[in-house]
């Protein structure tokens, strides 16, 4: 059986790509069916992701799982110090995300390029980042690590778990992700199916 932490991390991995695959789909909707777009729902999204992988999710990896690893052997160190970059890069991606939406409010349709380009951008640094985390450190992890790294890993862990599905659902999150589900309409979620202009 895997260490608690490593499960927790492929659960908050799935959970982040739900949404991140959710506004893809939402973008590229507005784009091929030319129906008008949800700011709301937009904002709501960014909002999630810009605030669960930075309060939830990467101190946990950084504080906790990278920190024990970096402590025992050195062969993590380069991956290590790129994913942590990659942390602090996704912070100034969420900021152009922000930004793009802002942009495509004011201009109207012809915003929608740019943010469905700073939306892939986004998306595409987490899908690499991601792999990295579950098919480099992980495995690294669970050869180098001893067996009270993970004892304290798991603990600190579970003790700031996934916020939306965890065993400790924070209500914050939690209510951010229903109105995600909400809003959003089908395949997504259980949101009003919107309609493409007649022509």
């Amino acid at each position: 059986m895997p260490p608690a932490a490593l499960t927790i991390i492929r659960d908050e991995h799935r959970t982040l790509t739900a949404v991140l695959q959710g506004l893809q789909f939402l973008v590229k909707d507005v784009r091929d069916r030319e129906i008008a777009p949800d700011f709301e729902l937009f904002t709501i999204i960014l909002d999630y992701i810009d605030v669960f992988p930075d309060r939830f999710h990467h101190p946990k990896e950084n504080d906790h799982l990278f920190k024990r690893l970096r402590a025992r052997t050195r062969e993590a160190d380069a991956v290590l110090d790129e994913l942590e970059a990659e942390h602090a890069q996704g912070e100034r991606l969420i900021h152009e995300l922000r930004h793009a939406l802002a942009l495509w409010r004011v201009s109207g349709r012809e915003g929608l390029a740019g943010f469905a380009r700073a939306v892939d951008g986004y998306v595409d640094l987490h899908w690499t980042h991601m792999r990295k985390e579950e098919d480099v450190v992980m495995p690294l992890a669970e050869r180098a690590l001893a067996p009270e790294d993970w004892a304290a890993i798991d603990a600190a862990f579970r003790a700031n778990d996934d916020p939306v599905f965890g065993a400790k659902p924070g209500q914050e999150f939690r209510r951010l992700f229903q109105l995600i589900v909400n809003l959003a309409p089908p395949p997504l979620g259980v949101g009003e199916a919107r309609e493409a202009p007649k022509r």
